[in-house]
């Protein structure tokens, strides 16, 4: 039977499963390994677990998850976190796989760009679309900011009570993040470039009704973001011009915090070279058990591609058992398989910490 663990090696961090996406697929993809009692790595160059959820639409409800009518992305995304914690994942965040290199024995050694490395026996990729990166505000040496008041993403909305916030963008996280702030923001103003959003029409709408409500600590600018200016480490103001037009000097709009939401840009990086069949950007995978072309090696969630494919969450949860049973077997060719119940299996309910609860 093989060691369902990890140890530090000379070589780096030595695991039975490496997973590539802190999505939802991901972090349930702990979970059903875990209920196999196999312990999982698991790397995202976002700086926190989430993917999409919690980069795109976190306050954006979801309904079509099974038992809950309505849940938004990072609720849906805490809920899996906590789901998973009698399984002790590790997280490494921030941090995008550089390398894969097969050695002589079959195992994978994977170096990330903080320098990371991990042994594993096998790989799960379930990085959605790509690593993502942030579109960044194309003002120089603004990006110095990012430590203090400039934000590409939001970890803690309450950080940004009763302060005055300048949003960029006119998509769904710019507008999604509107209607968050809204209620405990001291004010806001919505800088975008053009009257029309790339948003949801009822989120829209939910905007556009604040903008023009006399009483709401909304109002919003059409225009560009033409230059800025600083005190003390941290961005004071910027200056919104219209377009086409640089002459005309523009608004100075005072701010305590800017958060710019011009998009994220996907993006597979290395594992576009790691040698896996490729169908334009997704990673054609078997229907059964979600193996790529490499033995070992594993595709679930929105990247991976097969006959019948739907880009749903709740199609990559079922992709993540199959994966899971898959790698158990790969893992352990001599491991007897059967399904088991959680609320029948003693087995399954001590990995679960609750063996002892009814």
């Amino acid at each position: 039977m093989c060691r369902l663990s990890f140890r530090l090696t000379a070589m780096g961090i030595k695991t039975n499963t490496v997973i590539v996406g802190a999505g939802p697929c991901g972090i349930f993809a702990v979970f059903e390994l875990g209920l196999l009692g196999i312990s999982a790595h698991v790397v995202d160059s976002l700086g926190v677990v989430g993917g999409q959820c919690s980069a795109l639409y976190p306050e954006k409800p979801i309904y079509d998850i099974p038992g809950l009518p309505s849940v938004t992305g990072q609720e849906l995304v805490d809920r899996l976190a906590k789901q998973v914690m009698p399984f002790k994942p590790t997280y490494h965040l921030s941090q995008q796989v550089t390398m894969l290199e097969t050695l002589s024995d079959g195992t994978f050694a994977l170096n990330t760009e903080s320098d990371t490395k991990l042994l594993t026996r096998t790989i799960i990729i379930a990085a959605g679309l790509g690593a993502f990166k942030a579109r960044p505000l194309r003002l120089a040496g603004i990006n110095d900011f990012e430590s203090t008041n400039l934000h590409y993403m939001i970890e803690n909305k309450n950080s940004f009570k009763n302060k005055n916030i300048t949003i960029l963008g006119g998509g769904d996280s710019a507008l999604d993040w509107v209607l968050a702030l809204a209620p405990i923001a001291k004010s806001i103003t919505l800088v975008h470039r053009r009257n029309e959003f790339r948003a949801a029409p009822s989120t829209v709408d939910q905007v556009k009704r604040l903008t023009k409500d006399e009483n709401s600590n909304v109002r919003y600018l059409v225009g560009r973001v033409a230059g800025y200016q600083h005190e003390g480490g941290k961005i004071t103001s910027v200056n919104v011009k219209p377009f086409g037009n640089t002459d005309e000097t523009g608004e100075i709009v005072n701010l305590d915090e800017l958060l710019v939401f011009y998009g994220l840009t996907p993006d597979l990086g290395p594992i576009a070279n790691w040698g896996l069949d490729l169908e334009k950007k997704n990673i054609a995978v078997n229907q059964e058990t979600c193996a790529t072309n490499i033995p070992g090696i594993y595709a679930i969630g929105d990247i991976n591609s097969y006959p019948g494919k739907k880009k749903l969450i709740l199609s990559g949860f079922h992709e993540s058992v199959l994966a899971a049973y898959a790698i158990q077997k790969y893992l352990d060719p001599t491991a007897k398989q059967r399904v088991e119940y959680t609320t029948t299996s003693s087995t399954l309910q001590s990995r679960l910490g609750v063996a002892n609860s009814s």
